[in-house]
């Protein structure tokens, strides 16, 4: 549910920028959306459709760039992706851990016409 929220600031961000440049509406609008960062593609287009009616980022596309999970590993430091539930590292047998990448969400890009 909380996509809602954030729905109606990339709609507010997008549409602001399009008039700080004087654009008449907004037509594509690039995300950037870690894979640990609880945010639901599906769930923004939807509240998106709805959201944006009216607005200058109606009928924009919404295009969605993913980044995966990693792990680190706590003995050496290899990062290696995070595949199901093996957590060992792949060079030393050591112990993974989450790593900070894949938690961001941000708006990178926003074409406008």
């Amino acid at each position: 549910m909380h996509e809602y929220g954030i729905t109606r600031g990339i709609i507010e961000a997008a549409t602001e920028a399009a008039a700080r440049v004087g654009a008449r509406r907004v037509t594509a609008i690039k995300l950037v959306i870690g894979d640990l960062a609880s945010v639901l593609d599906e769930s923004v287009r939807f509240y998106f459709d709805i959201l944006a009616e009216g607005t200058a980022a109606a009928g924009a596309e919404l295009m969605f760039e993913r980044v995966p999970a990693e792990l680190v590993c706590a003995n050496c430091g290899k990062v290696f992706p995070l595949a199901g539930r093996d957590w060992t590292c792949p060079a030393c047998g050591g112990r993974g851990r989450i790593s900070d990448r894949a938690r961001e969400f941000y708006v990178e890009s926003i074409e406008v016409e």
